[in-house]
């Protein structure tokens, strides 16, 4: 599993490379609503869970996926970006698991994730 305290992992930027990467684990009824990507590791949002990828190992053959789905949220907190700071964050409080944060940089409408995710838990 994924060593979600380890920082670097949530450095995330959108793109859709990992969109891709995880299309072969979706359910038949389940769609990427929008997908990140930091140095290698990458965060695919859907409408069902979210999918968090992390490559490992030289080569970047070896992948870890770990799925968290929304049905196990029971808070969760939105950091929007400011003037300045324009990096923005979103911390996920798991049942069993616990807290998961993520780092976005640039421009990622964390306030549309906010509420995709309220859709679900609310």
């Amino acid at each position: 599993m994924i060593d979600f305290d380890n920082k670097g992992f949530f450095k995330l930027k959108q793109n859709d490379e990992y969109a891709e990467r995880v299309r072969s684990l979706l359910l038949d009824d389940e769609q990427v609503i929008d997908s990140y990507k930091s140095m290698r590791d990458g965060v695919v949002f859907t409408n069902k869970r979210i999918i968090a990828v992390n490559v490992q190992g030289i080569t970047g053959s070896k992948k870890d996926f770990t799925s968290l789905p929304y049905n196990n949220i029971v808070a969760y907190s939105v950091e929007t970006s400011g003037t300045f700071d324009l990096d923005s964050e979103l911390e996920v409080y798991f049942s069993s698991l616990g807290k998961v944060k993520f780092e976005f940089t640039g421009r990622t409408s964390i306030v549309e994730i906010s509420k995709y995710i309220s859709k679900h838990v609310l």
